[in-house]
Formats: C-alpha cells, sequence, structure tokens
C-alpha cells in the first residue's frame, strides 16, 4: 500500500555542499525543527517540498540515483547541488508545499536562531558578474531549454526584454512563486554560473 507523505530538500549555510534528504508523513516542520539540534549551529532551509503518492518509493529513488553521493550510509546526507534533487523530486511530485512547509518551519524557531542563519547566509556575496569575470554584454544560457539572459550590469540582465536581477529572471523561467538560488540554472561559456560563483567566492576568502 502506498504512503502518501512529503518529501523535503534541505541546505544549511553551516554545512556548504551538503543536501538533506527527508521524508515525512506527518507535519514537517517539526521534523525540520527536530533536526536542528545542540549539534548544528543554524537551522535549515527548505530548498523544496513536495507531496508525494507513496514517500517509500520516492526514498528509494534518491538512493539509486544519488547513493554514490551519500556521506554517510545512516545519513540522508548528500554531497550533490539541491538543484539535482530538486530536479528528480519535481517529476514525482503531486504537489509543490515548499511555500507552506518553509513558512510553518520558520514558526517552529525561535527568532536568535533565525538571525544567526540569515548572518551566516549575508557572508556570502552577492551575486555579481563582473568580479565573476563576465563582463557586460554576456550571453547566459539557460540549462533548461534554449532560453538566454545578456548581462547588463554587475548585478542585472536582461530577459525577455526587461531588466531584472537573475533570481527573478529564475523563476519567470521556471514559474515559481517564491525565490530560488539562480546559479545552479544558468551557464556561461559551458559553465555553470555556481560553480564560477563558488570559485570566485573561494578565492576571495583565500
Amino acid at each position: 500500500m502506498a504512503t502518501p507523505g512529503i518529501v523535503y530538500i534541505l541546505t544549511n549555510a553551516a554545512m556548504p555542499g551538503l543536501v538533506k534528504i527527508g521524508k515525512t508523513t506527518g507535519r514537517t516542520e517539526e521534523r525540520m525543527a527536530t533536526l536542528y539540534t545542540s549539534g548544528v549551529p543554524v537551522p535549515f532551509d527548505c530548498v523544496y517540498a513536495a507531496k508525494v503518492n507513496d514517500v517509500e518509493v520516492v526514498e528509494v529513488a534518491f538512493q539509486e540515483a544519488f547513493g554514490p553521493y551519500r556521506v554517510n550510509p545512516k545519513r540522508e546526507f548528500f554531497e550533490i547541488h539541491p538543484e539535482q534533487a530538486v530536479a528528480l523530486l519535481r517529476l514525482l511530485a503531486l504537489e509543490d508545499a515548499t511555500p507552506q512547509v518553509s513558512k510553518e518551519a520558520d514558526r517552529e524557531i525561535d527568532a536568535p536562531s533565525r538571525e544567526a542563519r540569515d548572518q551566516l547566509r549575508r557572508r556570502r556575496p552577492p551575486l555579481n558578474f563582473i568580479e565573476m569575470g563576465i563582463p557586460v554584454g554576456s550571453r547566459l544560457q539557460s540549462i533548461h531549454g534554449d532560453e538566454t539572459a545578456t548581462v547588463v550590469s554587475e548585478r542585472l540582465v536582461d530577459f525577455r526584454g526587461e531588466q531584472m536581477a537573475l533570481t527573478r529572471a529564475t523563476c519567470i523561467l521556471l514559474g515559481l512563486e517564491y525565490n530560488i538560488a539562480p546559479t545552479p540554472h544558468w551557464a556561461y561559456d559551458g559553465r555553470l554560473l555556481s560553480e564560477i560563483y563558488d570559485e570566485t567566492f573561494e578565492r576571495s576568502e583565500s
């Protein structure tokens, strides 16, 4: 018999490069709150959550797809980019539950913990095309099809005839009503922007 529930994809600002994939047949926000223990510096962020027909089947799909990248066989942490997990979960989703789960999860976390998480996020600099070696006039290629965006300044692109931040362009491209990290969805000169950003950030920190 199928076990309906919610599968969620989490990241943590204190654990760069790792993705937590979980499931629940109860309240997802309570499950996320239990993950925020004394051994975790800041709360988790919900990248994507979806209602699925059978959480057990979806769990097996993730294990088969990303098993080689699992950090610990006893823990559901994977050394992958969150958008890899999101792409798979979208194929199995009945309904996007991200906005609801994110909002309710934040209610379970105290204000000082939220502030600590936000401060850690802010330590990574905002997207800056010039610093990343992407000059004005460059074309960014969507990984989801043939659409492109043209860099018009340090932080803006021209997308579908309108100047905007790449985050907004990504939301329009994917038909989302909430913000997600844009860099995994675009490439420049054959390389994902997420890779270029990470390299730029690492150099600036060294």
